[in-house]
């Protein structure tokens, strides 16, 4: 599942950390600051605010309603870049973007990311499934154009890079598609990449891949090397570990009952305790949610442009696009760094 989602009860928090002081930063809200807050998503093109709202909770957790209130108020605070994927509830996802897009009139206003390779109907990266995929995904989304295509290289096919970004060639120039982006590839695979590229193939120019205070070896190491030097936009998922880092889930759950306890269960070690005590630290300091300083550190790594998210309300989504309006300073970031060795 892509991106990190904010635990649920997230208003006490956000009474508890309402800035009461003049000098305590001001967190990015409302469209007059929001709308001007916009970074470059690497060599695509696109202008994109640097948070980008994830769809791995529409139709599953969350069911249309709330799902529309939640992409209303990302709007609101300046928004405009959603992320989803062709298997996301079965493509319930997408369905419920597209609806949304149509009933506000925003689909021009919006870059729409779709991540491919999963979806039952069309797996893998094969030629014809990929264009199958793509076709599925724009026909749920209700739109004629995906502007970021992420490959899902873990769809667990041995189809050949070359086939397929010769696949993404031909739907780059057909207009359905306007940049391709990577998941799961490899620093190799990623460095032939680049020698297709120079060959006539279409650049990856955006990379999605876990990443998180708790979770940086994938990324961490030659991935990151090879990102930096092809100047790629780092676009990472899981941004909050399942919603770990949110800090609304402190203890274990007597019974674990659902996939979300496992997975929060897995960051409830001293690590992670310790980590979460650094971050409350930090946001008592700077009168912000949890959820905002974990966003903040990701914003933090130069190489990062904009972290995928999810949320279960708006006011999960109040919390986290204060994080783009927090600057951490060094000894923030090494109080952190600490504690999350």
């Amino acid at each position: 599942m892509s991106g990190s989602s904010v635990g649920r009860p997230a208003t006490a928090s956000l009474r508890r950390f309402r800035p009461s002081h003049p000098s305590a930063p001001i967190p990015v809200q409302g469209p007059a600051i929001g709308e001007a807050v916009r970074v470059a998503l690497g060599e695509t093109g696109l202008n994109v605010f640097p948070l980008i709202l994830g769809g791995a909770e529409f139709g599953w957790n969350v069911d249309v309603e709330a799902s529309h209130g939640i992409l209303d108020r990302y709007v609101e605070l300046g928004g405009n870049i959603v992320h989803t994927a062709d298997n996301f509830s079965a493509g319930r996802s997408e369905h419920i973007i597209g609806q949304w897009m149509r009933s506000r009139g925003t689909r021009d206003a919006m870059v729409v990311a779709v991540r491919i390779g999963r979806h039952p109907d069309n797996p893998g990266l094969g030629s014809v499934n990929l264009v199958r995929a793509v076709e599925a995904s724009l026909h749920r989304l209700g739109t004629d154009r995906i502007d970021v295509l992420y490959l899902d290289a873990k769809a667990g096919d041995a189809v050949s890079l070359e086939d397929t970004l010769a696949t993404g060639e031909w739907l780059v120039e057909s207009g359905k598609v306007g940049a391709v982006a990577a998941y799961g590839y490899t620093a190799s695979q990623l460095v032939e990449a680049r020698i297709l590229a120079s060959a006539g193939y279409p650049r990856i120019t955006v990379l999605d891949v876990p990443y998180n205070l708790l979770r940086r070896e994938e990324f961490d190491g030659d991935l990151r090397l090879v990102a930096g030097a092809q100047s790629m936009a780092v676009t990472p998922s899981h941004a909050l570990e399942h919603g770990f880092l949110a800090g609304a889930q402190r203890r274990r759950a007597r019974e674990v009952r659902t996939v979300r306890d496992a997975q929060l269960a897995a960051s409830l070690t001293r690590r992670g305790s310790r980590t979460l005590r650094a971050l409350d630290g930090v946001a008592e300091e700077l009168c912000v949610p949890v959820a905002a300083v974990s966003i903040a550190w990701l914003l933090a790594q130069r190489i990062v442009v904009a972290p995928i998210v999810n949320a279960f309300a708006p006011e999960h989504v109040e919390e986290l696009v204060q994080g783009v309006g927090v600057r951490l300073s060094r000894g923030h970031l090494s109080d952190i760094a600490r504690a999350s060795a």
